[in-house]
């Protein structure tokens, strides 16, 4: 099987499994909202959004560089990493601990402290659970992570929404997170049939974190976003808004089951083509205008529908979701267009420019944010989330140095149709044209067919 075929076969699993995956959170997030309520949903949201900025700075970055290093297995390689994971989450836990206080005091949320330590328990499971899923994706072994990944999200549901229904609050999905963590880490060590041991070679750790601090640096910039609905939102409007920005996010999220997708297996095939800027440049713009395709039609429907169909599902307490969500949406579908310049840069050890990119998009992010929020409550926030896009200007001068320019044309026409069609309430129903056009062009009908031979080439292999 040669490369295309096999990220190809790789992605289409991740996105099978992603979009059964969707359809279990859609259902499982519908009764677990319903019976926690806003207020403790917004609770259980800040907490951890606190804990999932924690777990990825505690990385390091290490996974990335397990599956993207260049040169043989070597089984040293896993066993040290696997040592300075459990060392960094360990002195992640104590830290946690210590700065709860303080972290408690600016959030103003009651019943924050005790959700916040539970979760920042959990941060040993879930680093170590990321050597054998290294090992399994630097292989493009994608089915097997997908199915793992599958049914971990099953144990979080069976456990969180019992628990949920008995009036437990936040404590359902936090509890619901301990098991499902715990699922992944025991399948896979099972699957990839790895036995860590403890290792320590001050060479190898140098040479992780050489290559590791530059990917680290940007990714903890990036991942501030994270912090800016539980800190910002919650502190200024409240858990009600912090939940209501997180559902609509969640939403948005599960939408974009195959962007997910793609991007994942991006990071470990663009390394394989960083001798080949011109193959590099095609996968980019084949990848921007699949990611384009595959995201905007499910966020387009969604937001024509849900204003209707969400008070219906969630109760009519949850409605000021749709206020919100089509501005998130229109954010990813942006990043849509420009996560696989992040991802070839990072093959090519552009580190640090991609750290200057977060930087500016973050800054405006938080800047804006501050600045509306307290003017416009939710619809600040989502100002602030368009206003984001500036951002993507740079990390196109970044690509265009270092490689060359990606052909925008095909993916542009069709980010520029779904993005308008995410407000038909807003600037009127014409903005049904615009999608028509975009499906009916002879390029989007190509890049249908394809996906779906490639959908049943991994069905008849299955």
């Amino acid at each position: 099987m040669n490369l295309r075929s096999q990220v190809l076969r790789g992605g289409v699993y991740l996105a099978i499994r992603q979009g059964m995956g969707m359809v279990i959170s859609l259902v499982g997030v519908l009764l677990l909202t319903r019976a926690i309520g806003p207020q403790q949903y917004g609770l259980y949201t800040a907490a951890f959004g606190l804990f999932y900025y924690l777990q990825n700075v505690s990385q390091l970055g290490i996974t990335v560089y397990l599956v993207r290093r260049e040169g043989e297995e070597k089984s040293t390689v896993y066993h040290q990493a696997f040592t300075l994971l459990l060392l960094v989450s360990l002195i992640g836990v104590v830290l946690s601990q210590l700065a709860v206080p303080l972290l408690a005091g600016w959030v103003n949320l009651k019943g924050f402290q005790p959700i916040f330590q539970v979760l920042s328990l959990s941060l040993p499971v879930v680093l170590l659970s990321q050597v054998p899923m290294a090992r399994l994706e630097r292989q493009l072994d994608y089915k097997q992570v997908a199915w793992i990944e599958f049914v971990g999200q099953i144990a979080y549901f069976l456990v969180a929404l019992p628990i949920a229904f008995q009036g437990g609050g936040a404590w359902g999905p936090a509890a619901g997170w301990w098991v499902q963590q715990l699922h992944l880490l025991v399948l896979f060590f099972w699957a990839d049939r790895y036995q860590p041991r403890l290792c320590w070679q001050p060479d190898l750790v140098k040479q992780m974190l050489a290559y590791s601090v530059g990917y680290s640096a940007s990714f903890w910039v990036w991942q501030l976003r994270s912090l800016v609905n539980p800190l910002l939102v919650g502190r200024l409007l409240g858990a009600e808004a912090v939940a209501y920005i997180a559902l609509a996010s969640r939403m948005v999220e599960l939408l974009g089951f195959v962007k997910s997708a793609t991007y994942r297996l991006s990071i470990a095939t663009l390394a394989r083509l960083q001798g080949d800027r011109y193959r590099m440049m095609q996968a980019i713009t084949e990848g921007m205008a699949l990611q384009v395709l595959a995201l905007g039609p499910f966020l387009v429907i969604v937001s024509w529908l849900g204003p209707w169909f969400l008070p219906l599902l969630f109760g009519a307490k949850w409605s000021p979701v749709m206020h919100i969500y089509p501005f998130i949406a229109l954010s990813l579908l942006a990043n849509a267009l420009f996560n696989l310049h992040s991802s070839a840069l990072y093959a090519l050890k552009r580190n640090w420019e991609i750290t200057l990119y977060h930087i500016i998009h973050i800054t405006l992010f938080f800047v804006v944010a501050l600045l509306l929020i307290p003017r416009l409550g939710l619809i600040g926030y989502g100002w602030a989330e368009v206003a984001t896009i500036l951002s993507y200007g740079l990390i196109h001068s970044f690509l265009v140095r270092d490689v060359s320019s990606p052909d925008y044309s095909f993916a542009g026409l069709l980010a520029v149709a779904f993005g308008l069609a995410l407000f038909p309430y807003q600037l009127g129903w014409w903005v049904v044209i615009g999608v028509a056009i975009a499906l009916l062009l002879p390029n989007t009908q190509h890049k249908l067919i394809e996906l779906w031979k490639n959908f049943r080439s991994v069905k008849n292999a299955s």
